[in-house]
Formats: structure tokens, C-alpha cells, sequence
């Protein structure tokens, strides 16, 4: 069971990570220019500041799920939202290539720089909440601190490693980018839409 938890947050946390964002953009950009040893840096900075936004959004969605019917509203809501989340991906998915030279940001500190841009996401404690509350409805996660524990390590990790990803072959996606965008979200597109239709079943069951 714990392996299924560090499992799953990996794997939700990757994907998450994946789409083009301020944040990966910016590991893209630290590679292109500073090289993967700054840009694996501000991937850790990034990491660190995923901790206590791992244990935040736990924190708020067990006090969510000691209410049934503040939890009811938000699977509700939720259906909604990954509507919402396959229709922006289905058109991102029509859009042109990415320019990464259009993200300006100083980076003469990669590690602070990482810390800097992952406290100030404002999507880093709504996305982990989202994937909480869609586990515990699946019954698929436990507030036990051992399951949190290995829930939280395998999102961190799972962040960590699409951003060395990005840093690693910076030079081949920043050459692909568009169609590397097009495919990715298309099946982003495709996975919400699944989550939204099943969360609406599971409504009905």
C-alpha cells in the first residue's frame, strides 16, 4: 500500500509537471543557458519548496473529508474543473510552438531562483489538493504520516525528475516543442476528460 502511495504521487506529480509552465520554461531556459548542473539547482529548489506543499494540501483536505458535505461540493466542483482542464488542454494542443525566450526571469542563483518561482506558483497547493481529494474519494489514500510521508516523497520526486528531464534535453525540446505541446496535451485532454466522466459516475453509484 505505502508503494501504491509513493506510486501515485509520482506519477500524478510527473504529469502535472509536464505541461509547458512557468516553472519547467524556466528549467528549459537555466539549461539552455547556465547548463543542466545549474539547471538540476533550481529543479531542487523547486523540490524543496513541493514539501510543505505536499503536507498543506493534506492538511486542508483531511479537515475537507471530516465534512461530507463540504466534500460532496467539491467532487462536484471537480467534475467541473477537469472539464474545464480537457477543454484548455484540447486547445493548447492547437496552439504553435512555445518560445522560451519570452520567459525573462534573472537566474544568477538557479537554487534560489527555484525557491523563489515555486513559492510564489499559486497552482502548487490547489494541484496537490486536487489529487488528494480525488484519491481519498477513490479510497486510494490514507492520512495516516506513514502514507503521507511516502505520498509526499513520490510527488517531490516526481517534480524533480520532469524538471531534470526538462534541464537534461533542454536543447531537443526547445527544437520540438511544438509538436512535443501538441501530443502531450492532447493526452492531458483525454485523461482529465476520463477523470471528470468517472468522478460523475462515481456521483451516480
Amino acid at each position: 500500500m505505502l508503494f501504491l502511495t509513493f506510486f501515485i504521487g509520482f506519477i500524478l506529480s510527473s504529469i502535472g509537471s509536464i505541461p509547458p509552465s512557468m516553472l519547467n520554461m524556466t528549467s528549459l531556459k537555466i539549461s539552455l543557458e547556465k547548463g543542466r548542473k545549474a539547471s538540476n539547482k533550481y529543479a531542487l529548489g523547486v523540490s524543496i519548496i513541493a514539501i510543505p506543499q505536499v503536507f498543506i494540501a493534506v492538511i486542508l483536505t483531511k479537515h475537507i473529508a471530516e465534512n461530507p458535505a463540504i466534500l460532496g461540493v467539491l467532487e462536484k466542483a471537480g467534475i467541473l474543473i477537469f472539464i474545464l482542464l480537457s477543454y484548455y488542454f484540447y486547445s493548447a494542443s492547437r496552439k504553435g510552438k512555445i518560445k522560451v525566450e519570452e520567459i525573462k526571469k534573472k537566474k544568477e542563483f538557479p537554487f534560489l531562483t527555484g525557491i523563489t518561482l515555486s513559492v510564489i506558483n499559486m497552482f502548487g497547493i490547489p494541484f496537490f489538493c486536487g489529487i488528494v481529494v480525488l484519491l481519498d474519494a477513490l479510497r486510494l489514500f490514507s492520512f495516516h504520516m506513514v502514507s503521507v510521508l511516502f505520498f509526499t516523497l513520490g510527488s517531490v520526486l516526481g517534480t524533480f525528475y520532469v524538471l531534470f528531464l526538462y534541464g537534461k534535453f533542454a536543447k531537443k525540446i526547445q527544437q520540438k516543442t511544438g509538436k512535443l505541446t501538441k501530443d502531450i496535451n492532447i493526452v492531458l485532454s483525454i485523461l482529465t476528460g476520463f477523470v471528470a466522466v468517472i468522478t460523475l459516475i462515481k456521483g451516480f453509484i
